[in-house]
């Protein structure tokens, strides 16, 4: 059974012991009763997770004031445990190196330091899996010092100190330090001159977790002798834990380089240099397959910092937040306006309303798009704005049940769809007839827009994103306008738009899509892509082609590129998802491809596939959407049993550069985290350890400069060094 043990360093000043303990367990005696900082000592107690011990371990010296001090703290804890029920008393017990006084010699010293490095190795054996937790309040420096590094080498859950302000409790009369006075809340001036604090949580080293020659680091081998009675000597036996410890990390680091060296030539993915400081034991369990369930934290997508290389923006927002926009775009549209657009609506769509005994509209979007030009001719609004205000009112109009099914009931099961489907690429499109380019054509939309993908984005996680979209099908007469407005909007939302935006906690930036179904506008495109780039360089990062694969071919747009190519804008290209590798081949060769969306057709290609590789152009693959679009087989859905197999695990063998994503998140209902556990099932073999090396991978295909990359990564490693030091020392 779990227990907490806290093991405290004890000197001339019996005191420490219940300032700690009156903390820990106000339940006990609540010492603190009226520090004027009650509240705030609580809420840090509960914020560490602290409680009361079931054990007290106190360490100290065989001194005579040693000696007079722990007979005051036995005075005190016999009274204290005579006031609490039988279940609830505690267990105390003592220890104290024997020949040790002043601390005043070497040998004095190594036996203290020798003491403390077992009690700490023996409170982890103790606690069976619960908290150890060191104060190190108590004694000299040195004994301080020597419990500090006992818990850096094993662990702690929290180092306890004790503030004081001496200079008052110098005050005669103000602290009655008799064993029965503690007993009790202090007196008002008396407790506020003590507070005590965490310092810090110790994780321990991996290599003394380590079995090295066999053998792990076992509390047997180096005991304490504790005796039947409270209080213990201990006396040294000639074995030195120290010493021990010491061979340990000079074994440990030998056999992680080694390690290293062995995982970078049989991986083709460069790791996260963090990992290959993790024990042996450890990088076993994130070498398992991912869709094996695991207890540790760092086989958790749901809590990785994450990058999404491929997020369109007009299929972010769920239903409830596409609603919430329509609120504010109809809030800052005229009631004329609103009027107008209800009476086209009538006119071509009669059950826009939706609710009882509405008939299903299949060609919905055609009726909505008809109602938007006759309010654009009527009250003179441009097409965007006018498609705003009408798409708004639908949104408002009905329930989100009803909005679900008029967007998705058509097209299920959203399998395979551009083979299965008579509507081909345009059903998988369906779900965002109303989110996207149907909102964002309105100015008042920007502003509830930006904060809504925002904090999608945050609550996924992600510390880098890059959305998609055509600010020329919202803003006609001004893309590059809106580029700036929209900038400012997600600034505005808490995202950071440039390297200088550190303090952020989201990065995010804008590549702008030429849309293959447009190529009569592809080079005017391209030119407004080039202008918001100069004037926006840090925001604007690249230029998309995407749109239906089947509709034009990558080559003959290659002349519509050249400003791209001049200003030196990086370029991801739509390829390969429902077409040959030829296309592919044509987007990295003719248009210059610095990544590849979606790409799955290079394996069919090894030659191709190899100069991707040696190139280190980056696919960016999106299983969800990639799986309702083409269609592959995902063994818990029965209905795409006789699909043929998602290419990722061939992929991976071949040691293509890979990038897990999005790419419409609310139209596939999914998020990033679910993304990397779809990938998961399809590829079965697919580690822990693998995908956290794909994940380092989008820091590295990221569309910012490489200075800014480094430090991206730098800010993903530490979270995940954080990730890794709480579960080594919290397991789920």
């Amino acid at each position: 059974m779990p227990v907490t043990i806290l093991v405290a360093s004890l000197g001339a000043s019996w005191e420490v012991v219940p300032e700690i303990l009156g903390w820990l367990a106000p339940q006990w005696v609540d010492v603190y009763a009226h520090h004027p900082q009650r509240e705030a000592l609580q809420e840090q107690r509960e914020r560490w997770g602290l409680e009361a011990p079931q054990q007290v371990w106190i360490l100290t010296t065989q001194g005579q004031s040693a000696n007079d001090s722990v007979g005051r703290l036995c005075e005190w804890w016999d009274a204290l445990i005579e006031q609490l029920p039988l279940q609830a008393r505690p267990e105390l017990r003592l220890w104290c190196a024997a020949q040790t006084d002043a601390l005043a010699s070497t040998e004095e010293c190594r036996r203290w330091r020798e003491m403390a490095l077992r009690a700490v190795l023996a409170a982890h054996a103790q606690a069976c899996g619960g908290k150890v937790v060191l104060s190190l309040a108590g004694g000299r420096k040195t004994m301080s010092a020597d419990l500090q590094d006992a818990a850096h080498a094993f662990g702690a859950a929290a180092l306890l100190h004790v503030v004081a302000d001496e200079q008052m409790l110098r005050t005669p009369g103000l602290l009655d330090k008799s064993p029965r006075a503690w007993l009790q809340p202090l007196p008002a001036q008396a407790a506020a001159a003590i507070s005590p604090m965490v310092i810090s949580r110790a994780p321990g080293e991996p290599a003394l977790r380590m079995v090295i020659d066999g053998h792990d680091l076992r509390p047997q081998d180096y005991p304490l002798h504790a005796t039947p009675q409270r209080h213990s000597v201990w006396q040294p036996d000639g074995r030195w834990l120290d010493q021990e410890i010491e061979r340990r990390r000079r074994q440990a680091q030998h056999l992680l380089v080694g390690q290293a060296l062995v995982l970078a030539r049989s991986d083709p993915y460069e790791p996260w240099p963090l990992l290959l400081r993790l024990e042996p034991a450890r990088i076993d369990v994130l070498r398992r397959p991912l869709a094996q369930s695991t207890d540790d934290l760092l086989a958790a997508p749901e809590r990785w910092p994450l990058a999404d290389l491929h997020r369109h923006l007009g299929g972010c927002l769920s239903v409830e937040q596409q609603r919430d926009v329509a609120a504010e775009v109809l809030q800052a549209t005229p009631a004329k306006h609103c009027d107008d657009a209800r009476r086209a609506l009538d006119r071509c769509w009669t059950g826009w309303r939706g609710g009882a005994g509405a008939a299903v509209t299949p060609d919905w979007p055609q009726r909505l798009r008809c109602a938007a030009s006759q309010l654009s001719e009527q009250a003179g609004l441009p097409e965007p704005c006018a498609r705003a205000v009408a798409a708004a009112l639908v949104l408002q109009a009905r329930s989100c049940e009803d909005l679900v099914q008029l967007l998705w009931a058509d097209t299920e099961p959203r399998v395979a769809l551009k083979s299965r489907h008579p509507w081909k690429f345009a059903a998988y499109e369906r779900p965002g007839e109303l989110s996207g380019s149907a909102l964002l054509g309105h100015p008042a939309a920007l502003v509830p827009y930006a904060r809504a993908v925002v904090r999608q984005a945050l609550e996924e996680g992600l510390l880098y994103v890059e959305w998609r979209a055509s600010p020329h099908k919202y803003w006609p007469d001004d893309p590059v306008g809106w580029v700036r407005a929209f900038e400012r909007a997600l600034r505005e939302a808490g995202a950071g738009t440039s390297t200088y935006d550190e303090r952020m906690a989201l990065r995010a930036g804008l590549i702008w899509i030429v849309d293959r179904r447009q190529r009569d506008k592809a080079a005017q495109v391209v030119r407004w892509a080039v202008e918001a780039h100069e004037q926006r360089p840090e925001f604007l990062l690249g230029l998309d082609l995407a749109g239906d694969e089947g509709t034009t071919e990558p080559q003959a747009l290659a002349q519509h590129f050249e400003p791209a190519f001049q200003a030196c804008l990086r370029i991801t290209i739509h390829a390969g998802e429902g077409e040959s590798a030829e296309r592919i081949w044509q987007a990295a060769y003719h248009l210059h491809a610095d990544r590849i969306g979606h790409g799955l057709t290079l394996i069919d290609d090894p030659r191709l596939a190899q100069r991707f590789r040696d190139r280190g152009i980056a696919l960016e693959l999106c299983p969800s959407s990639n799986q309702e679009v083409v269609g592959y087989a995902d063994p818990q859905r029965p209905e795409t049993a006789d699909l043929p197999e998602y290419p990722l695990q061939r992929l991976l063998e071949a040691g293509l550069p890979l990038t897990l994503n999005t790419d419409n998140p609310a139209i596939s209902r999914t998020s990033l985290a679910q993304e990397y556990r779809l990938a998961a099932r399809v590829a079965p073999g697919m580690s822990v350890w693998t995908a956290l090396s794909l994940l380092k991978m989008a820091y590295q295909s990221a569309f910012v400069p490489a200075r800014e990359r480094t430090a991206l990564q730098r800010k993903a490693a530490q979270k995940l060094m954080e990730l890794a030091t709480h579960s080594a020392r919290h397991p789920s």
